[in-house]
Parts: structure tokens; sequence; C-alpha cells
């Protein structure tokens, strides 16, 4: 063995194998962004619209595996685990604690797809920002002195 074999042989045994793009690693749940076919935040998880968008991905795309954040309480992912029993998808609870994701679940396949849009949007955001304008132009009307 040369010098620099050695010299990597003892960096990979002190601090683990290299990986590539380890950021999107950590972003989503142990696997990279071209692989991934849908992602939902967080907030996404207990939301009807994102579950439909996920069991749709789910039927779209069978042999992949969906990979769930293990830093959310599993109550909180019934419904998701529920889906992936229903599909025959394996999922993975991943708790990683270098590392702090913004996601709660993604499905993903074991090789590139390179899908464009995998993240749900998040229309009822809009609704809701709608919602609280309305009510506060409603607040506003009952401090207008009358006329």
């Amino acid at each position: 063995m040369s010098n620099k074999e050695v010299e990597e042989a003892l960096k990979e045994g002190m601090y683990g194998k290299k990986q590539i793009k380890p950021s999107e690693r950590k972003r989503f749940l142990g696997t990279i962004r071209e692989r991934v076919v849908i992602a939902l935040t967080k907030g996404q998880l207990m939301q009807d619209k994102a579950l439909r968008e996920l069991e749709s991905a789910m039927k779209q795309h069978p042999d992949t595996e969906l990979l769930l954040n293990g830093h959310i309480a599993s109550k909180f992912m019934k419904e998701e685990k529920a889906l992936a029993d229903k599909y025959n998808i394996p999922y993975t609870s991943v708790s990683n604690q270098d590392a702090e994701s913004d996601l709660g679940a993604v499905l993903t396949y074991d090789y590139a797809v390179d899908i464009e849009n995998i993240f749900v949007t998040e229309e009822f955001q809009e609704e809701a920002n709608e919602n609280n304008t309305s009510l506060l132009a409603t607040i506003k009307s009952w401090f207008k002195p009358s006329s």
C-alpha cells in the first residue's frame, strides 16, 4: 500500500466514508435531490392536500421507499405509514442527530429520476393569508368612527 492509500484508509476509519452532496443528504433524510419523487415539509404532514399528493405519487411510483423524519413523533405519521402499507412501499424512520431537516417525509428511488417539481405547493398558505386580510379589514371596520 502506498502512503496515499494508507492515509485515505485512516481518514475513512476516523471520519467515515466520503459522501457526495452531504448537505443534500442532511436535508432529504439521507438521500439526494435527484432521487426524490416528492417531499413534504413537517407542516404538510397533517394536511389532506399533501397526503393526497403523496398517495398519487405512491400510485405512480410503486418501486420507491418512503423516508420519514425520525425527529417527529410517530403518532403524526400514521397516515403516511398507512399509505405506504397500502401500496407496499417500504418506509424508514431516519434520525440523524447531526442534521436538522425541514422535511417530514420523502418518497425516493435508489437511483436518479430527476423530477423537476418535488415539493407540494402550499396553496393553503395563500388561502390563509387571504382569510387573515379579510379578518383584519373586518376588525378595522369595528374601530372606524361611524358617520
